[in-house]
């Protein structure tokens, strides 16, 4: 319990638990000061804000990882070398190297009203952020959906062909 709270104090030392935006210049020091990243290029506009939402309730439930924001249209070198052209896209940053990105809305549904929870599965995956992290939205919808039986879905059909 002791190393666990230890583990939190360091990496809110480090930004964790907060969302915040960086210069273009400090992205790759923080790719190397933190484990797991998940970087937010975005440029001033409605999906983006959409996502920086999202993001800043996740940032405050996975302490794990840090999350920023950078500017895409201010960091020219950083998405030329990183590949960004579509706005949003999340960098998903495992010990210092890109390793998967979530680009758009399109594996999130493919529309702006996807929940947090969504983003967090999807987060997950990617083995950026853990589930079984105290106060994850995502342990309180598995809980939820393991109290419903069989033969109920999120839909109201009860189908067994879904």
């Amino acid at each position: 319990m002791r190393r666990a709270a230890e583990r939190r104090a360091k990496w809110r030392a480090q930004g964790h638990g907060e969302y915040a935006e960086v210069p273009e210049k400090e992205f790759f020091a923080a790719a190397k000061a933190s484990e797991r990243l998940v970087c937010h290029f975005y440029r001033d506009n409605w999906p983006c804000k959409v996502l920086d939402k999202h993001l800043s309730i996740l940032a405050k439930q996975h302490v794990e990882t840090r999350f920023i924001k950078v500017h895409a249209e201010k960091a020219p070198f950083l998405t030329e070398k990183l590949r960004i052209v579509v706005l949003p896209t999340l960098a998903i940053v495992k010990n210092a190297k890109v390793e998967d990105y979530v680009v758009g809305f399109d594996e999130l549904g493919g529309k702006d009203d996807f929940s947090t929870e969504d983003l967090e599965e999807r987060l997950a995956k990617s083995q950026v952020i853990f589930l079984d992290g105290e106060g994850s939205a995502f342990t309180a919808k598995q809980a939820a959906a393991s109290k419903r039986s069989v033969r109920q879905s999120d839909t109201g059909n009860s189908s067994d062909s879904e």
